[in-house]
């Protein structure tokens, strides 16, 4: 059933779109690790119009200790004809002058309307969308506003009450003084000076604020059993049902320490189940330096797998699910560990690039070091190509180098959205640079048939942890509404599956956070197909 190989082709398009703000990102020399962390971004259809708009998230330059200029946010309203027109101001949400970090997209209050969360350095920010095209900032208001350097966040609903609760990591404990006071002092390969940490810093703790069901919070973090008692290092997030017993767990990407694990008791409380499940750390018992996160079926056996980016000198991780929240380091054997170990990794996505039926992997690479660029004998650059992993059953071969000229760009990326923003049925790619504006490829491959589902759910409900399952001949797959992932960025609400050469869709099963079923059979393909959950 699926096509055959024809290769990948991507176009950097973000130019004529008219995604040209410039992203900052500190001191060129990076000084301190806020420098080089960067800033993520995310899908959103704010205006419920069909096209999916872009919010992305920026940050400050500075000239050793003093402030340049403190970076705006930018909302990109999507006109359907492959470009975008900068809403920012009208819509009322450029981050207030913060130095921000992540997004991610739902609609918290549940009245319809897509609104954003922004960590940053700094206090978070809650945008309600007000459903006119503008946007209201709620977080203190709300209960979220918590200051401190926030990361990666992800929405969902923990006790099955019907609110969104909100998971908010953090990686470390630093103020303002201490990023503009900073000085080079890491000694890097005895070759050169770096930005110190984060090995002798302290850690910031990750937070739980459980809804309260009228648009306000109330941290739980303690009582919810999520205490960040390691304090690790966080970066990414994402809330997904690993073990398929109905309710949503969340995985944490700790950058040099274990990742955490978190299993849902069904009652709004959690266990950290990371150490004995099998994904905390790498086959070789090690914790790795995680960035970024995704989940899903990638492996083709119908259970949630986990990948987590990492460091140069150190490979990316895919741990293989099997159904019952127990995970398996296949790197090694899968070609992903000799695929990603020269490159600093972050964003990631699992997509479906040439509809063939299998997810494919797609990682933002760049260094934090400009400095490297200096020593060429160590074989790094700061600046990085991203890289496109093919998934040919169940194995990654590096297909980057015939990917098109979107894949020959070197830059020093971060965050990573996926999602079809063209509504052309195939997956396009959002890449966040540091000292540089967007990348959007667009995908321009030779595709096979495809179904992106939308799930709607009715007022006062929401559609985050659902699951459809779509069947076309012998081919079965899964997919999910998930929150939070990749580093710091927010992908395509729509469920997309590649079909192969499939001219015809079986069966759709959609089932929702509450458990009940909605079933659609014969649907034809290449089409968005909307699924609306009966009240």
């Amino acid at each position: 059933m699926p096509n055959p190989a024809r290769g990948f082709r991507f176009v950097d398009v973000a130019a004529q779109a008219g995604l040209d703000r410039v992203i900052h990102a500190g001191r060129p020399g990076k000084d301190h690790l806020l420098d080089s962390a960067g800033t993520g971004a995310a899908w959103i259809d704010f205006d419920r119009d069909g096209w999916l708009d872009l919010y992305i998230v920026n940050a400050w330059l500075l000239d050793g200790a003093s402030i340049v200029e403190r970076g705006r946010n930018a909302l990109y309203r999507n006109r359907g004809d492959g470009t975008f027109d900068d809403v920012t101001e009208r819509a009322g949400v450029d981050g207030a002058g913060l130095w921000g970090s992540g997004v991610v997209v739902a609609d918290y209050d549940a009245d319809g309307w897509p609104d954003i969360f922004v960590t940053n350095f700094g206090p978070s920010l809650l945008y309600r969308n007000r459903g006119d095209g503008t946007f209201e900032e709620t977080a203190a208001r709300a209960g979220v506003a918590g200051a401190g350097w926030n990361t990666g966040a992800a929405f969902l609903d923990a006790e099955g009450d019907g609110d969104l609760d909100l998971y908010v990591s953090a990686y470390i404990d630093a103020g303002m003084e201490d990023v503009l006071g900073a000085r080079r002092t890491l000694d890097w390969k005895g070759e050169d000076k770096v930005a110190f940490g984060p090995f002798g810093l302290t850690g910031a703790p990750d937070r739980f604020f459980r809804a309260d069901g009228h648009g306000r919070f109330t941290e739980a973090t303690h009582d919810a059993g999520l205490t960040d008692k390691g304090l690790g290092f966080g970066f990414g997030v994402i809330a997904v049902d690993v073990d398929d017993d109905g309710d949503l767990d969340l995985y944490v990407a700790n950058d040099s320490d274990a990742n955490y694990l978190y299993r849902n008791e069904g009652d709004g409380t959690f266990t950290d189940v990371g150490l004995w499940s099998g994904a905390a750390y790498d086959a070789h018992g090690a914790a790795q330096a995680g960035m970024g996160v995704a989940a899903g079926d990638i492996t083709g056996d119908g259970s949630v797998d986990l990948f987590v980016t990492n460091f140069s000198e150190d490979f990316s991780t895919i741990y293989r699910g099997n159904g019952e929240g127990f995970f398996e380091d296949v790197s090694d054997r899968t070609g992903m560990g000799p695929a990603t170990w020269t490159s600093l990794s972050w964003g990631t996505v699992f997509a479906d690039l040439d509809n063939d039926g299998d997810r494919d992997v797609v990682i933002a690479n760049g260094h934090i070091y400009p400095q490297v660029d200096a020593h060429p004998a160590y074989g790094m650059t700061y600046r990085q190509m991203n890289t496109v992993l093919e998934n040919r059953s169940g194995a990654f071969v590096d297909a980057t180098a015939a990917a098109g000229p979107g894949l020959t760009i070197l830059q020093s990326s971060r965050g990573l959205a996926g999602a079809d923003y063209d509504n052309d049925g195939d997956i396009d790619l959002l890449f966040t640079n540091l000292d540089a504006p967007v990348t959007l490829l667009r995908n321009d491959s030779a595709t096979g048939s495809w179904l992106t589902v939308i799930c709607e759910a009715p007022p006062g409900t929401h559609v985050i942890g659902t699951r459809v399952f779509v069947t076309a001949g012998a081919l079965v797959q899964r997919g999910e509404v998930t929150s939070g992932g990749s580093f710091l960025s927010g992908q395509d609400p729509r469920v997309h599956f590649g079909l192969g050469g499939a001219r015809r869709v079986d069966r759709v099963e959609v089932v929702w956070p509450d458990g009940s079923r909605t079933v659609r059979e014969g649907t034809g393909v290449d089409t968005f197909l909307t699924i609306r959950k009966v009240p």
